[in-house]
């Protein structure tokens, strides 16, 4: 594969992993209020410092994250699918989290390790950034 050829590939990666053609069907018009149980968004702050992800995304309201390799995270509770694969809910975005790859095997984002709990407290804080 051409260096070309990749970066065109890992372009379209984020753009599918964004979720981010403007108009596709199922996307949101306007967030929602969305409730986990159990779930505490502020854990899911520390959390997502304490794994890194700021070093891969721009996540606004935590500390340090402003990396450009995977996609931004704000107004996250209007997208209208995770990976570019699973329709946005709290149940597959907890699912995305915990395990990346087994959704979409040729994605950029690593299996962390990341537990129920914790992936839950990750998908709370996600869908407060609207």
């Amino acid at each position: 594969m051409t260096r070309g050829a990749a970066s065109v590939g890992v372009a379209l990666l984020f753009a599918a992993a964004a979720g981010g053609v403007a108009g596709c069907r199922g996307s949101r018009s306007e967030p929602t209020a969305v409730h986990i149980d159990g779930a505490d968004p502020h854990r899911g702050e520390t959390i997502m410092e304490t794994y890194g992800c700021g070093a891969c995304h721009t996540i606004p309201g935590v500390r340090g994250a402003k990396g450009v390799v995977g996609p931004p995270l704000n107004a996250w509770a209007e997208r209208g699918y995770i990976g570019g694969e699973l329709p946005n809910t709290p149940r597959n975005l907890v699912t995305w989290v915990m395990d990346p790859p087994s959704i979409e095997p040729n994605t950029a984002m690593p299996n962390l390790g990341v537990d129920e709990v914790e992936a839950k407290d990750i998908a709370a804080y996600l869908y407060t950034l609207d």
